[in-house]
C-alpha cells in the first residue's frame, strides 16, 4: 500500500476509534457528597466515641464483588451494567438472603456503604447482597425500584450458587434505601411495579423487610414539607413537587401498598422523628392484620448510625435476631 493511502487509512481508523470512545465513554453524573468520611466529620464533635466501620472480610465468609445482575440496554449512557457484592458463609448450607440497599437521598452513595454491615451479617449466617441502583441524575422514580426487583430475581436465579434458601429472602435499606426497601417489600406481587430488567422467570417476592430510618409515607406531616424547592432530592427524584405530582408522591409511599398479606417488618430508628414519618400508622395497620413488626431505637441525633461503631454491632444483632424469628433460621 502506498504511503498516502496508508496515512488516509490511519486517519479514518483514528477518527472512528475516537468517535466510538466518545460514544461509549459518557460518564454518568455522580454526586459524591454522601461518604463515610463526610458523615464522620458531621457527627464526631457531638459523638467523640464514633468510629467508622471498616470493610474487613471475616474469616468464615466468602465474597464475590462487582457481579453484574442486569444490563440495561440503550440508556442515555450506553448499555448499563448494574452490580452486586455478595457475602456468604463459607460453611455449606441453605441460608436466608438479605438484599441491602444503600442510602444517600436517592442522589448519592453507593453499595460500598453497606459492606461492613453486610460482612457482619454474613458471619452470622445470612447471605448478604449489596445492590447498586440508578440514582436520580441517571434515572428518576421508579427506575431504582425496578433495579432492586431485578436484583431480587437475580438472587433467586443464583440461589444454589450462593447457598440461598429462595423462600427466605429479605430486603433492607438505610434512609432513602429504607424507603426503597419498604417499597420493594410492600409491592410484592404487584405486576405494574416489577419492571422488565432481567431474570423475569423468577419471583421478586420478599419475605421480610428491614427499614433503617427510611420514610414510609411521603405524605405524612413530618415528611411532606410543602415549602421544599425544586432542588430538594425527593422533589427531583419524584419528578416534581407534591402540588405538581401528588399521585406520584402517594404511589412512592410504601404505606399505601401495605395489606393483610404484607410481610413482617423491622424498624431501626435514630432519634430524628422525620425519618419515621408514617411508621406508627403502618405499625397500627400491621397489628390489625396480625403481621409481626419490631422496633428498635437509638436515642441519638445521628442519622447514619449503621455506618459507625458503637451502633453497627447492635444493628447487626437486631437484624439477625429478627430474621431468626421470622425465618426460624
Amino acid at each position: 500500500m502506498k504511503p498516502f493511502f496508508q496515512n488516509v487509512l490511519w486517519v479514518i481508523l483514528f477518527v472512528s476509534f475516537c468517535a466510538n470512545a466518545q460514544q461509549t465513554g459518557i460518564k454518568i453524573p455522580k454526586d459524591t457528597s454522601f461518604t463515610v468520611k463526610n458523615e464522620f466529620k458531621k457527627y464526631r464533635k457531638n459523638y467523640p466515641e464514633i468510629k467508622p466501620a471498616k470493610d474487613s472480610l471475616p474469616a468464615n465468609v466468602n465474597e464475590s464483588r462487582n457481579l453484574v445482575y442486569t444490563t440495561l440496554k440503550n440508556t442515555p449512557f450506553g448499555d448499563r451494567d448494574l452490580h452486586v457484592d455478595v457475602f456468604s458463609p463459607k460453611k455449606k448450607g441453605k441460608y436466608p438472603a438479605l438484599i441491602m440497599v444503600h442510602g444517600g437521598g436517592w442522589k448519592a452513595g453507593d453499595k460500598m456503604l453497606q459492606v461492613p454491615l453486610a460482612q457482619k451479617l454474613a458471619a452470622k449466617g445470612i447471605v448478604t447482597i449489596c445492590v447498586e441502583y440508578q440514582l436520580l441524575q441517571e434515572a428518576k422514580y421508579p427506575a431504582a425500584l425496578y433495579n432492586i426487583k431485578s436484583a431480587v430475581r437475580w438472587t433467586r436465579a443464583n440461589a444454589d450458587k450462593f447457598g440461598i434458601d429462595p423462600d427466605k429472602i429479605a430486603v433492607s435499606g438505610c434512609s432513602a434505601g429504607g424507603q426503597l426497601a419498604m417499597l420493594v417489600g410492600l409491592t410484592s406481587g404487584i405486576e405494574s411495579k416489577e419492571g422488565d430488567q432481567g431474570n423475569l422467570g423468577f419471583s421478586s417476592k420478599i419475605q421480610a423487610v428491614v427499614d433503617m430510618d427510611g420514610v414510609v409515607d411521603f405524605m405524612a406531616p413530618l415528611s411532606l414539607n410543602l415549602k421544599r424547592g425544586p432542588d430538594s432530592p425527593d422533589v427531583q427524584w419524584l419528578g416534581g413537587t407534591f402540588y405538581e405530582k401528588p399521585e406520584i408522591w402517594k404511589e412512592a409511599s410504601p404505606i399505601f401498598w401495605a395489606n393483610e398479606k404484607s410481610c413482617p417488618i423491622l424498624f431501626i430508628n435514630s432519634g430524628f422523628p422525620r425519618f419515621h414519618a408514617g411508621q406508627d400508622e403502618l405499625i397500627g395497620m400491621m397489628k390489625d392484620w396480625g403481621i409481626y413488626t419490631e422496633v428498635h431505637k437509638f436515642d441519638i441525633q445521628l442519622h447514619t448510625f449503621w455506618l459507625f461503631h458503637p451502633w453497627i454491632d447492635p444493628t447487626a444483632n437486631y437484624i439477625n435476631d429478627f430474621l431468626i424469628k421470622v425465618f426460624n433460621k
